[in-house]
This record gives C-alpha cells, structure tokens and sequence, in this order.
C-alpha cells in the first residue's frame, strides 16, 4: 500500500519571496513619506498665506482701507500681527518649525529677479501684485493699498497671494 507522505506547509522559497514583496512595499512607502510631509507642510503655509491676505483685508475694511506701515523685519507685528493673526491665543508658526512666521514688509520696490524667501518668512510688497509672466514673479500693484504677499514652499520657489 502506498502512503501519501507530503507534507503540509510553506517551503523556504515561497517565505523568502513573501518577505521580499513586503519589503518592497514598506522600502516604497518610507521613501515617498517624506515628500508626503512636505507637500503637506507646503499646504499648510499656504493656507496660512491666504489667512495673512484675509485678516490683511480685515485690517483694511477697520482702517479707512489703508495699510500698517513701516518697512523691515517686525514693522507689522504691533499693528497687525498681534491683534489679527495671534489674537485669543491663535497661533501663526511655520509648520516645520513652529516658530513664528517673520513677516518682512520689503517696501514698494519690486525686484529684478525673483526674491528667495526662507519658509519661515513671509516677504510683503506694498503696491505689487503676483505676476507669474514676470521675471521676479511681481509687478508693479493698483495703488499704495495693493500688497504682495510672498511665502517660501519646500517644494522649490514662492507661492505669491494679492490682496
């Protein structure tokens, strides 16, 4: 009489090739998280640029449509900063960081070429407007009461927003 003598299980191969398809698949996951952080990181200061364009209008519709003045690193905060974006305990940080954005009011010259700014930084052109056509990504605004906001993104370059 014959015995049937196979035996039930997984051979050695078929383990090594299920854990080297798992590998594959955590390898690729842990290599396209990074650029998922910092899309979303990008995202984020965005939304917070568009925030700063909001609250900037806010501003504008309490004061007879004018601007804050002043130019340089902190010439905003007292007036516009601190009472429209971090009133009632809001915060305004970088995501990466979470240090609180530097707001840098550059004045109404628009550059030759197209300004580097930090992702921390948020550099604000008083009568400008984003203009993708031009070499500096800036063109000259509608009046003293048009301002350029300008952000940078870890993808590479600036997000611009008008008023």
């Amino acid at each position: 009489m014959k015995t049937n003598d196979k035996r039930q299980g997984f051979t050695i191969i078929e383990v090594v090739l299920v854990l080297a398809i798992a590998g594959l698949i955590f390898l690729v996951v842990f290599l396209a998280l990074p650029a998922l952080q910092r899309s979303q990181r990008d995202t984020q200061r965005k939304s917070d640029l568009g925030r700063f364009m909001s609250q900037l209008n806010n501003y504008q519709s309490n004061h007879q449509g004018n601007i804050p003045t002043g130019t340089g690193s902190g010439a905003w905060d007292t007036a516009f900063v601190t009472p429209y974006l971090t009133n009632n305990g809001q915060t305004f940080n970088d995501p990466q960081s979470a240090s609180t954005y530097t707001v840098n009011v550059v004045g109404s010259t628009i550059p030759a070429t197209a300004p580097t700014v930090a992702t921390s930084n948020i550099y604000v052109y008083t009568n400008a407007r984003c203009d993708a056509t031009a070499t500096s990504g800036l063109n000259t605004g509608n009046g003293t009461r048009s301002v350029a906001a300008l952000i940078g993104v870890e993808q590479g370059g600036t997000y611009c927003q008008n008023n």
